[in-house]
């Protein structure tokens, strides 16, 4: 039997899709959940689909970028910590803020939005990577579970 070191690399292709009313956002500090809303609500507006997305954050609090996680149906989304944290740790950010928008604009959380915080904030621990707050998106206002003691 022969023995043989082998090594992985890894390739990841960035792609970009240009979100014009985001070309200014591109030093937002997050102090609070009311950043994230003003600064973001535009990725929600208008969704007939439920969406999923990862906020990345520098140990200041400065989005380092985001991502579309997952993205369900007018009111269901299946979210995995394995999707939520792989650009993350490829990215090498300290802390994640992550939000979804419910379309019927109903902000309180679901149990599977309860069930889902709990596990991103076990996977967080293990990874060293909090996750700092989840965010329900409506039409004109949001809920965070930070806020409402979910989290």
């Amino acid at each position: 039997m022969k023995y043989a070191l082998r090594t992985v690399t890894w390739k990841f292709k960035t792609v970009e899709e240009p979100i014009p009313e985001l070309a200014d956002k591109s030093s937002v500090v997050v102090k609070s959940p009311r950043d994230v809303f003003d600064n973001y609500r535009s990725l929600f507006a208008d969704r007939v689909k439920e969406r999923f997305i990862v906020f990345w954050l520098s140990t200041s609090g400065k989005v380092l970028g985001f991502e579309l996680a997952s993205e369900g149906t007018l009111d269901a989304i299946l979210v995995s910590p394995r999707e939520v944290f792989r650009g993350a740790i490829v990215a090498t950010v300290s802390s994640i803020i992550v939000a979804h928008n419910h379309p019927s604009n109903s902000l309180e959380p679901s149990k599977q939005d309860l069930e889902v915080t709990k596990q991103l904030v076990q996977a967080g621990l293990i990874l060293d990577i909090p996750l700092k707050d989840h965010i329900i998106f409506g039409s004109e206002t949001y809920l965070s579970f930070v806020d409402r003691g979910y989290l």
